[in-house]
């Protein structure tokens, strides 16, 4: 209910933009947002960008808590231009992107030929999926356009306790299963576990583990804890199978699991492909999960 009051709340930033209120919606945003660009530059931005926009709607997954903030997403009639924010408590934007929506409606719509099941057991929640660049990050890439974030969260909560320490968010430590049967093809265990609030660019998918699963497909499962990797190349896993355990390593600001499947072992070169999952229909930003583990 308080999430829906507070969309209600929010709907005059699109509202705003359309009618070219473009200061109120300046004054509207953090003192660190603002640092960024001047007034000018926003207004002028604006303007450009929304000429030809008559109207936004919500996104379907356009309401995604993340501790203290929820974030907001609306497309345009055409769903070729969206518009996304994050909102505390307060009503402070602290975050504004004016985006104009790539498409590849032959990919979306071609399914890993393999089944795969959640990689966990209980519920997690989904902050980053889905097929456009403001419910999916992962979108604008190719090696990773159909890649899921998954974290623990709890009562619009993803810790309890000291958010600089990782052993204070739900999902560190947390086990990481085989997605589907397979052969382990490379791990990496070694990596540090990042302070929450920095990443380790240098080793973007931190510690991992990745199955090749026989069919010209090959699962991702990133950010793992350090020392928690239990498999080691060559062994063949079952789906269900304990590999690991959910860390914060790479390039991570808090713990969660990443999530592909791709079309080659080459996952820089390779494509990400979009997940048939056993037990759920299409997966995207904001929906909580339930992983059986069996």
């Amino acid at each position: 209910m308080e999430h829906h009051q507070r969309l209600n709340q929010a709907k005059w930033i699109p509202a705003a933009f359309l009618a070219g209120k473009y200061q109120a919606i300046y004054e509207a945003c953090s003192g660190s947002f603002r640092e960024q660009l001047s007034l000018e530059e926003f207004g002028t931005f604006s303007a450009e960008f929304h000429q030809g926009v008559t109207g936004y709607q919500p996104h379907p997954a356009s309401i995604v808590p993340w501790n203290n903030t929820l974030r907001f997403v609306w497309l345009d009639e055409s769903g070729q231009n969206g518009l996304s924010t994050a909102i505390d408590r307060d009503g402070t934007i602290l975050g504004l992107r004016l985006a104009h929506l790539s498409s590849f409606p032959k990919t979306d719509e071609t399914f890993t030929k393999g089944t795969y099941h959640l990689p966990f057991r209980g519920e997690w929640f989904t902050y980053w999926g889905g097929t456009n660049e403001l419910v999916n990050y992962h979108y604008a890439y190719p090696s990773q356009r159909y890649a899921f974030d998954f974290l623990v969260m709890r009562n619009g909560r993803t810790y309890s306790g000291d958010p600089k320490r990782n052993d204070s968010y739900y999902a560190f430590g947390m086990p990481i299963l085989a997605p589907a049967s397979g052969t382990v093809l490379k791990v990496s265990g070694s990596i540090w576990d990042n302070e929450p609030g920095s990443y380790n660019e240098e080793y973007a998918a931190g510690n991992f583990v990745e199955i090749d699963h026989g069919n010209g497909e090959y699962s991702l499962l990133a950010h793992l804890k350090h020392g928690s990797v239990t498999v080691k190349p060559g062994v063949h896993v079952e789906r269900g199978q304990v590999i690991g355990q959910c860390g914060n390593s790479g390039n991570s600001r808090e713990p969660h699991l990443h999530m592909q499947v791709s079309d080659s072992s080459d996952l820089l070169g390779a494509h990400s492909i979009r997940i048939r999952f056993a037990d759920q229909a299409q997966i995207v930003q904001g929906d909580f999960v339930r992983g059986a583990g069996t």
